[in-house]
């Protein structure tokens, strides 16, 4: 029987939600190179894929963390994944913006929570884990507690983990960088001689170099 990291790691696979280049890197926004890219959002275009998602996540919400007053999302790509969990459980829906708006009512958290309230952040990918810690500080600063976040995918590099251990936030995913990559090489998406490439990356992504 497949487990659900294997089995999510063949979807996204399948519908080339995963780009491996290690020839060609990625530029991430953060300004690292990287040979690996995850591009979730794409589930969304495949409506099987994007239930799948859903019902996924909603499980893992009811066994993992019991009672939940709302959901919240990470702007932007956990927005709609995040809604149609909220949706699917009967729960209220808010999102949270990696910067506050800069007219209006110059809102961070778009929504309403009321204090006291046990949220699940749902986010789309954990690559540093920053910007969606910085989700769940805006949600505790509302006098909420959050008690987990969800996540599609995980890098699972070590600053994450740490970062989410510092914050005392348990973090579930669907699937993780060592899920896709057992797959992809064994469905012939990458070649064996790709693997020191991918790992050297991995074990020290800030400073990998494509060229050594």
């Amino acid at each position: 029987m497949k487990t659900l990291e294997r089995l999510f790691a063949e979807k996204l696979l399948k519908i080339k939600a995963i780009k491996l280049q290690p020839a060609n890197p990625f530029t991430w926004a953060s300004g690292w190179k990287s040979p690996f890219y995850c591009d979730n959002r794409k589930t969304l275009s495949y409506p099987s894929l994007r239930n799948f998602v859903k019902i996924e996540i909603c499980r893992l919400i009811l066994e993992r963390f019991g009672q939940v007053d709302a959901i919240a999302g990470v702007a932007t790509g956990a927005i709609p994944q995040g809604a149609l969990v909220a949706e699917e459980l009967n729960l209220p829906f808010v999102y949270v913006r990696s910067t506050p708006k800069d007219h209006g009512l110059e809102n961070l958290i778009e929504g309403e929570l009321r204090p006291g309230m046990k949220v699940v952040v749902v986010e789309d990918l954990i690559s540093t884990g920053g910007s969606s810690l910085k989700a769940v500080e805006a949600i505790r600063r509302d006098g909420c507690e959050v008690i987990g976040m969800i996540a599609a995918f995980t890098y699972g590099f070590n600053v994450a983990v740490k970062a989410f251990k510092d914050a005392n936030v348990e973090l579930v995913t669907l699937t993780n960088y060592e899920a896709v990559l057992e797959v992809a090489l064994r469905t012939g998406y990458i070649d064996e001689e790709d693997i020191p490439t991918l790992e050297s990356w991995r074990n020290d992504p800030a400073h990998w170099d494509a060229a050594k």
